[in-house]
């Protein structure tokens, strides 16, 4: 039977072994090597052959939206006087209840090509044209007008009628109106109890950006979205709506799962790259700032700068000195005879290698299985690509 490294007589307390030795519990398993780059020079020199990425957007649109006009003072005042005082109008805009309000041929047929179709079919009775908007309060056909005319809105009003205003933007194809309201709503109008119903309504009026936006909300808040009212009339009229956005929902989580899944498998392959690296310091140079029980260092000792150094070092006391020492009998030592087969694959120079049994590895790698090489080359390349994905990810924030 092979041993180790001669018995230390030093006491180490074993939860200091079993929080390092979880860290190290390697799972080799099969699968695709895919999820890191396997040419590390041809990585190397297409990060580096990477153009600059363009400049971030200014927020001059924003701005924009925010002070409800996008056209000069002057202009805006002249257009909404003429709105306003109606001077000159030949058509009469009704309303549901019943109201009128005058507009110019000209003015409606510029800024909408349905609303001009309208005009040319309708007939001119008392020297007007009259075309009827129902089904929206007179509030909201007020500012859907007033928009035509001087592409203007009141904060107030559009908080009030967003919804209307959306509906007859498309209804009417003013493409204008309708990113001002989606711009609106994604702003901050949406909540959890009305964000199904601007779903639905987003999709009536191909607002694919704000479907998107209501869709990821109701993934993101799904618990609180499930119990409101608009859910539960959503799933009486539209059950395949319902269908959809559970499976949404669903597909979402696991996404998120695989997610941190990867990057938890990451984490353990940076962590064994680490044991390596400690191993090698540790059998090759010999780390002289670790002592039992974390002893104070001097003044002039400088830490050791090997993440993984003080709980492999304590790994390989606890090695040493362990009465069982089998594979398959004590786990923190099948951790270590798995690190140290581990290094025998990952090294270069077996024959002047300090690291204990690394030779011995290698002379056993010749009678393993395929499958089993298989599955340790599958960790080595995974090992060596984590702790390049590492070095470039560090080297580009460096970077900037």
């Amino acid at each position: 039977m092979l041993m180790g490294s001669p018995a230390v007589n030093i006491s180490w307390t074993s939860s200091i072994i079993e929080s390092f030795d979880r860290s190290l519990n390697i799972k080799i398993e099969e699968g695709s090597s895919s999820d890191f780059p396997e040419n590390p020079k041809s990585s190397a020199r297409d990060h580096h052959n990477i153009p600059n990425p363009p400049p971030l957007p200014r927020k001059i649109l924003s701005k924009g939206l925010a002070k409800c006009c996008f056209v000069p003072k002057e202009t805006r005042n002249l257009w909404e006087k003429l709105f306003k005082e109606g001077y000159g109008a030949d058509v009469h805009v009704m309303t549901a209840d019943g109201s009128k309000i005058a507009a110019h041929q000209s003015v409606l047929s510029v800024a909408s090509p349905v609303l001009k179709n309208y005009l040319q079919q309708s007939k001119v009775k008392n020297g007007a044209r009259c075309i009827r908007i129902p089904g929206v309060p007179y509030g909201a056909v007020s500012a859907f007008i007033q928009f035509l005319y001087s592409s203007c809105y009141e904060e107030e009003e559009m908080q009030k009628f967003v919804l209307h205003l959306l509906v007859l933007s498309h209804s009417y194809v003013v493409p204008s109106l309708k990113r001002v309201c989606v711009f609106n709503l994604e702003r901050g109008w949406l909540t959890s109890e009305n964000v199904v119903d601007v779903l639905q309504l987003a999709r009536c009026c191909d607002a694919p950006r704000l479907a998107l936006v209501c869709l990821r909300m109701v993934v993101r808040d799904f618990k609180c979205v499930s119990t409101t009212e608009a859910w539960k009339v959503m799933k009486r009229s539209d059950p395949s709506l319902e269908q959809e956005l559970v499976e949404s929902v669903v597909e979402a989580d696991t996404r998120k799962q695989e997610r941190l899944k990867k990057i938890e498998e990451r984490k353990v392959y940076i962590q064994l790259h680490e044991a390596m690296e400690a191993l090698l310091h540790i059998c090759r140079d010999g780390c002289r700032t670790i002592g039992p029980r974390d002893k104070v260092l001097k003044g002039s000792q400088v830490a050791c700068g090997f993440p993984a150094c003080k709980g492999l070092e304590t790994l390989i006391r606890h090695f040493s000195s362990c009465k069982t020492k089998v594979p398959g009998g004590c786990v923190h030592c099948k951790r270590m005879w798995q690190l140290l087969e581990l290094h025998s694959r990952m090294c270069n120079d077996p024959e002047y290698c300090k690291v204990p049994l690394c030779r011995h590895f290698k002379v056993k790698m010749q009678q393993q299985s395929k499958k089993d090489e298989a599955k340790w080359k599958q960790l080595v390349s995974k090992v060596i690509a984590a702790r390049t994905a590492q070095k470039l990810l560090s080297s580009g924030r460096s970077s900037f």
